[in-house]
């Protein structure tokens, strides 16, 4: 596991965004072989990606041949809804660059079968070999996508109902109701994360500190779905200073200084 530790949110949101022209650009994408990206919502990326829209329009990176995939949808709201991910992403990303429509890939949260569109959803991705770059967020509780505590570590995409900690959490966006927060949203599973070529976790503030601590020195555990990065091969946590507070001091110090000796 690769841990890289910045001073603060904008440091992260810079580092993510930076990475993931790095990787698109190496990758040299053509209409054949696209880069397939894994996108996340919430507060966590919204530095990154106003960070990559800053570099489409000053020339330097180009979506035309990349591919997305999004980690989750909420069930009942349509594309339109103000709070729905497809909404989010349109505005916070998608129509600031230059990303083809066909090349954008979300669950459909007003589908009538779940079933069908979670398999359909896993179809899509095999049928690009896998994604190249999985970016997410992790929540309080070590949470990945919708994949709460207790979530099964091999999961597949599927439907999910909330816990209410996460309704809670997540009521911020809907005026602060929960009775205005989806119960049951759709969701990629970790096994759907882990098959990517490369993961990168993001986790900033305090808040995230205890689930930063174990994703990376507590031991691997359905009830904190994080802490499954440590069997991937290819897994990048990016955290600021505040998110490594439960981290004890020589393990701060040990990834710190693996990433001087990288330059």
């Amino acid at each position: 596991m690769r841990v890289i530790i910045k001073n603060n949110y904008n440091d992260c949101s810079q580092w993510a965004a930076h990475y993931v022209a790095y990787k698109i650009k190496a990758f040299r994408p053509t209409a054949k072989k696209p880069f397939v990206l894994g996108l996340p919502t919430g507060s966590t990326p919204l530095g990154m990606y106003k960070a990559l829209i800053e570099m489409y329009q000053q020339g330097k990176l180009s979506f035309e041949n990349v591919v997305t995939f999004n980690m989750d949808e909420y069930i009942g709201l349509d594309a339109d809804h103000p709070q729905s991910y497809h909404y989010y992403m349109q505005e916070n990303f998608f129509k600031h660059i230059n990303i083809p429509k066909a090349n954008i890939h979300m669950l459909n949260g007003m589908t009538k079968d779940y079933t069908k569109e979670c398999e359909l959803y896993e179809q899509s991705i095999k049928n690009y070999g896998k994604i190249h770059l999985f970016i997410g967020g992790v929540g309080e509780d070590g949470h990945i996508a919708f994949n709460e505590p207790g979530s099964s570590l091999s999961s597949r995409t599927r439907v999910k109902t909330l816990t209410q900690d996460t309704i809670v959490a997540n009521s911020r966006f809907f005026d602060n109701d929960t009775s205005k927060v989806p119960h049951t949203v759709l969701t990629v599973g970790i096994g759907t994360v882990m098959d990517a070529e490369e993961v990168l976790i993001m986790g900033t503030g305090n808040k995230k500190a205890r689930a930063i601590h174990h994703a990376i020195e507590g031991s691997i555990n359905h009830m904190w779905p994080i802490s499954i990065l440590q069997m991937h091969q290819h897994g990048i946590i990016l955290c600021d200073e505040e998110a490594t507070r439960e981290l004890r001091a020589d393990t701060v110090c040990y990834f710190k200084d693996i990433e001087k000796q990288k330059f």
